[in-house]
């Protein structure tokens, strides 16, 4: 699946979400979605968690 199709269901499940539960909904749906992203690179090796914590004066190679 193309990152364009899935970008497409993201955002018809934050539509849903947003209509029918209320901003309160969208936005769990919302950060649902980044932890699981977040979650789904790391799992395919794409992020290391030294990315996400490492300040942004570090320059190490």
């Amino acid at each position: 699946m193309s990152m364009a199709v899935a970008g497409l269901f993201a955002g018809m499940a934050l539509a849903f979400a947003g209509y029918f539960g209320g901003f309160g909904a969208f936005l769990l749906v919302a950060a649902l979605g980044t932890i699981g992203f977040v979650a789904g690179r790391f799992l395919d090796g794409d992020l290391d968690p030294g990315d996400l914590f490492r300040r942004r004066d570090d320059r190490r190679g």
